[in-house]
């Protein structure tokens, strides 16, 4: 069903998404203080080329340590894309996600464009893994909350 999903975005919207994505990578590069966005740009425009089976998930809850991205220069660098990119690029996704759930069948869409608008806001600090990595990593985490919680761990 995924491979469906995705292959009916592709062409209906996500090879745009997609490459719209990668253009504000390309201007991200041009500027040269915007090198560090650009990766971020790249990553999230293949992710809207096929979001299906795929999520946004912290770097931070996937490895269990921080880095750079999801330390305070991180916060930093998301409140800098935030104001110069992050709400324009979110407000054309939820405009998207309102376009597409006017129809019952375009609703699985209109919840990936949110998806996408939600990483467009703040996406430093942020990676793009199968839907089953990611719960696997949360389930694993919440284990480990549970075992520090009881003195276990």
């Amino acid at each position: 069903m995924r491979a469906i999903g995705n292959i009916i975005w592709f062409v209906f919207g996500g090879l745009v998404m997609g490459l719209g994505w990668w253009l504000a990578g390309l201007v991200a590069l041009v500027t040269i203080v915007g090198i560090p966005w650009a990766r971020s740009c790249f990553v999230i425009g293949q992710f809207a080329f096929f979001p299906f089976g795929k999520e946004a998930i912290d770097r931070r809850e996937l490895s269990g340590r921080g880095d750079i991205g999801t330390s305070p220069l991180g916060t930093i660098g998301n409140i800098v894309w935030f104001v110069f990119a992050g709400i324009w690029l979110a407000i054309g996704h939820v405009c998207s996600a309102i376009a597409c759930c006017v129809t019952i069948i375009g609703i699985p869409f209109g919840v990936q464009h949110l998806k996408l608008a939600g990483i467009a806001l703040a996406p430093i600090g942020k990676t793009i893994v199968s839907t089953d990595v990611a719960s696997a990593s949360r389930r694993m985490n919440a284990e480990a909350a549970v075992l520090r919680s009881r003195g276990i761990a």
